[in-house]
């Protein structure tokens, strides 16, 4: 059996969760006619690729205050994607179960990337 090289970022669970976010959020967009609101399924699909993208970024970063900074990115996009939840959820592309899930992983991910950034600052959470 081959032995996979593992990345240092793929072994923050920050990093995991936030692809496990994207996978699902990403999902439930297949789904969506091809015709309707093309602009704001593709900011959607930046916005929730780039939680995991920013916190792989910043893994390899030189400095701490670098990660820091891509953490705090990170945290922005997914700010987006709640936001965008909640549009679609209005226009009743996202169903009240889906948005909710959406939140959920949303806020687990948010609490990790608090607790690494306090972490690297060398605070306690």
């Amino acid at each position: 059996m081959e032995q996979k090289f593992i990345f240092p970022f793929e072994k923050l669970d920050v990093w995991q969760l936030a692809v496990d976010l994207a996978d699902f959020v990403l999902g439930i967009l297949e789904t969506f006619p091809s015709n309707k609101h093309f602009r704001l399924i593709g900011q959607m699909e930046a916005a929730v690729s780039s939680i995991a993208q920013n916190t792989a970024e910043g893994k390899g970063r030189q400095y701490k205050k670098e990660f820091i900074q891509f953490l705090y990115i990170a945290e922005g996009s997914l700010f987006e994607v709640l936001t965008l939840t909640e549009i679609f959820k209005r226009r009743k592309l996202f169903s009240e179960e889906q948005a909710i899930e959406i939140r959920r992983q949303a806020e687990i991910v948010d609490r990790k990337l608090h607790g690494l950034i306090n972490h690297l600052r060398g605070r306690c959470a």
